[in-house]
């Protein structure tokens, strides 16, 4: 079983390039197409480990990292990102809140 290091809302930075981000969503494992690999992941990083959904900060994009390349923030970075307020609701303790309440 893959466990995921990082949690949905957290902030991280990006160990090789240096942005910072909220994580959306995770994958156990990379999903995106061998095409979407061999032409965006340019450290070829292993497919086999946990791949996050992240807003990037000061930027409207969203990037897809693995696992390896992220680094835990461990201070209250605000991420500007126009989708950030469609995922979260308050940024507490490095961790964004989501909007809905899972049960």
């Amino acid at each position: 079983m893959v466990r995921a290091k990082f949690a949905i809302g957290q902030v991280v930075t990006h160990g090789l390039y240096g942005y910072q981000g909220a994580i959306i969503d995770a994958d156990p494992v990379f999903s995106l197409s061998p095409e979407w690999y061999e032409r965006m992941a340019q450290t070829r990083p292993a497919k086999n480990q946990p791949w996050y959904h992240i807003l990037v900060n000061n930027s409207d994009i969203q990037t897809y990292v693995a696992e390896h390349c992220l680094i835990a923030e461990h201070r209250d970075i605000e991420i500007s990102n126009p989708k950030i307020d469609s995922f979260f609701r308050s940024l507490e303790q490095q961790k964004y809140q989501t909007q809905e309440t899972i049960n």
